[in-house]
């Protein structure tokens, strides 16, 4: 399997006085998965659609393997893409919709059905995409997107419409196709599924990255030094740690944080001190919780806003 390393280089795009892409640089490299993630009119939609040739940019330069997509004799050997699930002709069986997709990269039959079979749709391949749910048209845009066996996949929201069974498998069947040497780029707002999919993260706001990180560091990064405790006796815990700790404050009953202590030695404190404890646990932020962070300044419309608006 070539190498198909998607990579964006500073790309600018307006529609009419709408700045949709401002200086937008980031690279998809193979054998990850990358998320990529930021608020609605971020960005990521347009990115996706200039790579593929779909929307021209006004500055700046997006390639595949080196090359600019629309270059390629044969585009879907190269980067397979999931922009719309409903895309499809609701007449046509998915197995006819696929075989016509195939026929026009000069691909066998044989292809489509093993791609069939990779997404779970062999026995609802004969029944027209009409009477598809959500769901079922996700695996079969995973299908097509999969036809011409390509070094890189590009997938917009794979994850809507998907049941918990579909979620668990989608999860599974990317990480499967990155550990196969792919460079994989998934568009999601949901941010659970990619933090227990995603390698790598490329986070935009108003059409510009504000963060090109691992998922491990980011929420590494948004962490921070907190540790909890659950105790019996909260009052003497906090006599006993606040002269070690940057920060010690009750949150709860039986329950405090502290601050600028690693979690090894609050315990030593509190078994010096003679303090029973029943838990303590360093914080983990959420993938969710560093996103919200990050993104707090980028956000095109607020549900303040719409208050003060209404207000009026």
């Amino acid at each position: 399997m070539g190498d198909a390393t998607i990579e964006v280089n500073g790309l600018c795009k307006r529609f009419g006085p709408t700045l949709a892409l401002d200086g937008m640089s980031f690279a998809v490299r193979p054998g990850q998965v990358t998320g990529f993630i930021g608020p609605n009119g971020a960005g990521k939609s347009t990115t996706m659609r200039v790579i593929l040739g779909l929307d021209a940019a006004d500055a700046g330069i997006a390639l595949v393997g080196g090359r600019p997509y629309r270059s390629i004799q044969r585009p879907l050997s190269t980067l397979g893409s999931l922009l719309d699930a409903s895309a499809l002709q609701p007449g046509r069986t998915a197995r006819n919709h696929l075989l016509w997709l195939a026929h026009s990269q000069c691909l066998p039959a044989s292809r489509v059905d093993e791609v069939i079979g990779a997404v779970g749709l062999a026995q609802a391949a004969r029944r027209k995409t009409g009477g598809y749910s959500l769901g079922m048209r996700q695996r079969l845009g995973i299908a097509a997107a999969l036809l011409g066996d390509p070094p890189a996949l590009m997938l917009d929201e794979p994850f809507n419409g998907l049941d918990p069974a579909g979620i668990v498998w989608m999860r599974g069947f990317l990480r499967s196709l990155a550990a196969g040497g792919r460079a994989v780029l998934v568009s999601s707002h949901l941010m659970s599924e990619l933090e227990d999919t995603a390698d790598h993260l490329v986070i935009v706001g108003r059409g510009r990255v504000v963060a090109d990180t691992s998922v491990a560091d980011l929420i590494a990064a948004f962490s921070g030094d907190r540790v909890r405790v659950r105790i019996s006796d909260p009052v003497a815990a906090i006599a006993a740690l606040r002269p070690r700790a940057g920060t010690v404050a009750a949150t709860g009953p039986g329950e405090l944080t502290t601050t600028g202590l690693p979690a090894e030695q609050v315990v030593a404190v509190l078994s010096a001190a003679g303090l029973p404890f029943s838990e303590v646990s360093a914080h983990r932020a959420s993938l969710a919780e560093a996103y919200l962070e990050l993104t707090a300044g980028e956000v095109e419309f607020r549900a303040a806003d719409m208050t003060t608006e209404v207000a009026r």
